[in-house]
């Protein structure tokens, strides 16, 4: 961990060597805002973001700001053990098949509403009272019901994986899809209007326009943050149950088990009041988990590299938090450019990794694009320890 401190913000403490110079611009603007608490945490995968970096940590007091939580509002990990403890390659590329057909992916949703018994109900949010008439989430209530059991895009993907316990391994990385996407955009539009009526001192151009706690639109923000994070978590459970459905059709293994004590759930991209240094405080974790020793983790590599479950190491100066990933090196367009795409092939065909990159439109997500995953958790020893360690197996990409 290294420690800085400018003379017109607090310190922030980060856990990589290199940073690149917008993100630390970015972090020198969260530095400095007015209710930012007792110093910004960065993770080690951290780059940059829409207002705060991506793999950074922000505490505050009253005060809570969509774009520190980002557009895919719970997007997170999920990971379950099953009872299996080998399997073939063919087995693999049958399993990949039935999936690609029971879960759309990128843009795509369901043709039809799913089961509505399948979606958080706003009585399993509760922080304040629900304001139904403004809802956001009553508005896309319907549109959600097809997303719902969606992978989405991008970096998210879900992968089969052999752990160092000899078991195998299925792992989700998905979000609040669209929902998460139109109540962060909603939030960040009021809360730009809002800073320019109270001419706020933080510059609209850091894009960290904040609503206070107490007001009817922080209230309203904080129960609609907290239901998409409750729907991306249904959304990653039902993907599961799918996944878990073409296991046994091409396994056809009776003893196929996945118990519930196995299925391991952490978010990224949320706020939640936690106390820390004896106070309690809104932390916004954007690409970064919580890291308690009563919690178990999950920080994946690229799609060439392991992933790992662990446990956390509740350490204070992270305010109780670990990277989410390997993190990006490269921008999706700079990959397209800069990577090789047979290099890129041979490193997943080389280790007999099931995969889906065909085309210099798939190198945004190529190994080659990440960070070094075993840097990333050498340089945060003190924030978690390693239970498992899960290698790539096969792999379908958003």
């Amino acid at each position: 961990m290294m420690i800085f401190k400018k003379d017109n913000g607090i310190p922030y403490k980060m856990w990589l060597n290199k940073i690149e110079e917008g993100t630390l611009e970015q972090v020198n603007h969260l530095a400095q805002l007015p209710f930012a608490f007792k110093h910004i945490a960065i993770m080690p995968d951290a780059h940059q973001g829409y207002g705060m970096p991506i793999g950074g940590v922000l505490a505050t007091k009253d005060y809570i700001i969509p774009n520190a939580v980002g557009v895919d509002i719970g997007c997170g990990m999920c990971a379950v053990k099953t009872s299996l403890t080998e399997i073939d390659t063919e087995t693999l590329k049958k399993i990949m098949g039935g999936i690609r057909k029971a879960i759309p992916v990128g843009f795509a949703h369901h043709k039809e509403a799913q089961d509505e018994a399948l979606m958080p109900t706003a009585s399993e949010t509760p922080i304040f009272s629900w304001d139904v008439a403004n809802s956001i989430i009553l508005k896309e209530y319907d549109n959600a019901r097809t997303q719902i059991g969606t992978l989405g895009g991008g970096n998210h993907f879900i992968e089969i994986q052999k752990g160092s316990d000899g078991f195998i391994w299925i792992m989700i990385h998905s979000g609040s899809r669209n929902l998460g996407y139109t109540v962060a955009n909603h939030y960040n539009k009021l809360a730009i209007k809002l800073n320019e009526m109270w001419h706020s001192k933080v510059p609209k151009e850091w894009e960290l326009a904040y609503l206070p706690i107490d007001s009817e639109e922080g209230r309203n923000y904080i129960n609609e943050m907290n239901y998409c994070v409750e729907f991306a978590l249904a959304n990653r459970k039902l993907m599961m149950e799918k996944i878990t459905e073409e296991f046994y059709l091409a396994t056809q293994n009776a003893q196929l088990i996945t118990r519930a004590d196995d299925f391991i759930n952490i978010a990224h991209n949320y706020a939640a009041l936690e106390n820390h240094f004896g106070q309690n405080v809104w932390v916004h974790r954007k690409g970064a988990t919580l890291a308690e020793v009563t919690n178990r983790g999950i920080i994946p590599g690229s799609q060439g590299t392991k992933s790992y479950i662990t446990v956390g190491l509740s350490n204070p100066e992270s305010f109780h938090s670990s990277s989410h990933g390997a993190g990006r090196k490269m921008g999706r367009k700079e990959a397209q450019k800069n990577l090789n795409l047979k290099d890129e092939i041979k490193k997943l065909d080389d280790k007999g990794i099931v995969h889906g990159v065909r085309n210099i439109t798939d190198l945004d997500e190529a190994p080659g694009a990440y960070k070094d995953i075993d840097e990333v958790m050498n340089n945060q020893k003190d924030l978690v320890e390693v239970l498992v360690e899960l290698t790539p197996l096969a792999v379908i990409k958003g």
